[in-house]
């Protein structure tokens, strides 16, 4: 599938927002490498949880973080579960491991990122399917297996060259492995990672495709199966604004994220009405969790906007 920028739309105004929030960020940088790692580790079991739970893994958020840094098996949940953690987790860190060696995008690298999500689980984790497959639910099939290696050739090939801007190629490199298929299991996961691992090799921070939306997601790849990238990269480049407003949070005292029941109480506006708001996107806030987070800067944005209309 070939596709052109401006093939690919995302609203000048949520783009704005990023490229703000990045450009806050950067101005930070080198950023303390203490809170750094802390961000990663918080990162790292988010990613785990929602990527897994995306894939129908039955541990919840607490599970998840019990598992990975305890070693308890949990009572009542499936062994698969607990070893689809531990991979992830594990191919998380092997991502962060590439982006700090600077490793090119290779199919190699892709297998090896697939060897740590599969293993234990596939007998041929960190291989090429060797069979034609579908996929339930989908309108496409993915293409023979014999041509794969070709179509994976291609992939790379248009990662290293596509002149596309960021968000926008990243919907490419999500959607393109998805469609390709290169693996029987755990292409989902391992598109995931690979846009991570994109994303962070051009200074944005990793992204979090969350299990509660986990049908938005599977409609908007629906959509790119039948050509039109736009809503994956809407999609993703709201992910990207959460993630950069969790890293601003952190160094910023201005952009700490606060409950909303707690922001209400030094502003106009009831609780309600601000997470009315923010799930309109009119104010920038983030939800964790059940909850939604809003910072003292996005408020006083929000206010100014309201007077200027």
């Amino acid at each position: 599938m070939k596709y052109d920028d401006t093939d690919i739309l995302i609203d000048e105004s949520l783009l704005r927002k990023i490229e703000e929030k990045k450009h806050r960020l950067d101005s930070l940088r080198p950023l303390p490498k203490d809170a750094v790692k802390k961000l990663l580790e918080d990162m790292r079991l988010r990613h785990t949880y929602h990527s897994d739970a995306i894939e129908g893994n039955t541990l919840t958020l607490q599970e998840t973080k019990i598992v990975l840094e305890q070693g308890i098996t949990i009572g009542g949940k499936p062994l698969k579960d607990h070893i689809e953690a531990r991979n992830d987790a594990e191919a998380f860190d092997f991502m962060l491991q590439l982006v700090q060696k600077k490793t090119l995008f290779s199919q190699e690298s892709i297998q090896q990122i697939h060897d740590i999500v599969t293993k234990g689980l596939l007998k041929d984790s960190g291989k090429y399917r060797t069979g034609n497959v579908r996929i339930t639910g989908s309108s496409i099939t993915p293409p023979s297996y014999t041509k794969i290696i070709s179509l994976m050739d291609d992939y790379i090939h248009t990662i290293k060259t596509l002149p596309r801007y960021p968000l926008k190629k990243a919907a490419f490199i999500h959607h393109q492995l998805v469609w390709i298929h290169p693996f029987f299991d755990g292409n989902g996961r391992v598109a995931r990672l690979v846009t991570n691992l994109f994303f962070m090799r051009q200074g944005y921070p990793p992204i979090i495709l969350k299990q509660e939306q986990r049908n938005i997601y599977y409609h908007v790849l629906h959509q790119a199966d039948n050509g039109n990238l736009s809503p994956l990269a809407v999609f993703i480049a709201k992910a990207m604004k959460e993630s950069l407003q969790l890293y601003l949070s952190v160094f910023i005292d201005e952009e700490h994220l606060i409950p909303l029941k707690e922001l209400a109480q030094h502003s106009p506006y009831s609780q309600e009405y601000l997470s009315l708001r923010a799930r309109q996107g009119k104010l920038d806030a983030v939800k964790l969790e059940q909850n939604w987070y809003s910072s003292t800067r996005a408020l006083k944005e929000y206010v100014k906007t309201i007077k200027h209309s």
